[in-house]
């Protein structure tokens, strides 16, 4: 797209959300984005056909990577604060969200912030406002983007970019999402458990007899499936604590070379999430979805979204379903040897994204960049 297009596509993600008149979202603080000011006839542009992108050099194509939870840390934010915009990004959200999101981003406490209902909404906004900085510094990247995804949360940041739901309705979105994956997750003593495994590992043989051991300990209809996809041999299992706790002593059975337990609140993308699914779905229903502009890939099964009604369907499903990454990384980068790949910019915290996609392709990650959001890097 060209990049009036862009401009349009991305400001019109999260700014002209701050002014639609859905009764049921927060308004913004008056004036907080006025979009006619900020982009005057870029929005009178239409998308460049779709053979015209085909026809740029893969070299000179870009891809961005949105981070999910887990990515967060205190000070995130601090390094955006210059560039135009972002404050204003910060004041919709406390609107929406109703408290003040950037002291909490910057200053923590990081108990506070690791809570599943405040960082999914601080990593979806600092990933945003990392956007708004590459747009500042290098606007040639957003304007020859040609593909985009998002981890677990990070795909509503994702879609967002992709002008396929507005700012302030993708994190109501992901407010409710949030809060309703927090109490999930209280419900149920469960969590994640990152397995570096090898090519002789089992890892539906190990879920399958943790699912046995909990049964023994008599609990009905034990969790324990893999959640997250990460890369060759590398996998999250979601599930009851006690399977995780049975996979992390027998490991060596199963060919695990490590574990480690995660730092978060629950089973994610397991059926131990569905409690989430309703809330999130009734406001999928009230959120105008577009077609996106950018190729976005699904977490589901890592295909880019043909239609808005299959992002709404989706991103339900995607609560309970594990994350294939490690397919979506294939089906972005997947090419014909000696071609060019694109340069990819992980926008959010941490790089956590940028490591994956060195075990999941070596020569794209050649080209791979981080958009700091910690410090100001003085670019």
């Amino acid at each position: 797209m060209s990049l009036r297009v862009a401009r349009a596509a991305w400001a019109r993600g999260w700014g002209a959300g701050c002014r639609r008149g859905a009764a049921a979202f927060p308004p913004p603080p008056p004036r907080a984005v006025d979009v006619a000011e900020l982009l005057r006839d870029a929005t009178a542009a239409e998308e460049e056909p779709r053979e015209a992108a085909a026809r740029r050099p893969p070299g000179q194509c870009s891809v961005l990577l949105f981070p999910g939870q887990g990515s967060q840390l205190v000070g995130m934010g601090r390094g955006l604060l210059r560039y135009p915009r972002v404050r204003e990004l910060y004041a919709a959200a406390r609107s929406v969200l109703g408290y003040d999101l950037l002291e909490l981003s910057l200053r923590g406490p990081q108990e506070a912030l690791d809570r599943t209902a405040h960082c999914q909404p601080a990593v979806f906004v600092a990933s945003l406002a990392a956007v708004e900085k590459l747009h500042h510094l290098q606007p040639a990247v957003i304007e020859n983007c040609v593909a985009a995804a998002g981890f677990s949360v990070g795909e509503f940041a994702a879609l967002v970019f992709a002008g396929a739901m507005e700012f302030s309705e993708g994190l109501y979105a992901v407010k409710v999402r949030a809060e309703a994956m927090q109490e999930a997750s209280e419900a149920v003593p469960s969590g994640m458990l990152s397995v570096l495994g090898q090519p002789q590992s089992k890892f539906n043989v190990a879920c399958l007899e943790a699912r046995e051991h909990c049964k023994t300990l008599g609990i009905e209809s034990p969790v324990c499936e893999v959640a997250n996809y990460l890369f060759p041999d590398c996998r999250v299992i979601s599930g009851h604590l006690e399977a995780l706790q049975f996979l992390r002593e027998n490991s060596s059975k199963y060919h695990f070379r490590r574990t480690k337990m995660l730092p978060v609140s629950g089973g994610f993308h397991t059926r131990l999430m569905e409690p989430a699914l309703e809330p999130l779905e009734q406001v999928l229903k009230s959120i105008g979805v577009r077609k996106p502009l950018v190729s976005v890939h699904s977490n589901v099964d890592g295909n880019r979204y043909m239609q808005p009604r299959h992002i709404q369907k989706l991103l339900v499903r995607q609560v309970v379903s594990p994350v294939k990454w490690e397919q979506t990384m294939h089906a972005i980068y997947e090419r014909k040897r000696g071609t060019e790949f694109p340069q990819t910019f992980e926008v959010g915290p941490g790089k956590q994204l940028g490591a994956i996609l060195k075990s999941c392709n070596l020569q794209a990650w050649k080209s791979y960049r981080h958009v700091e959001v910690l410090e100001d890097d003085g670019a």
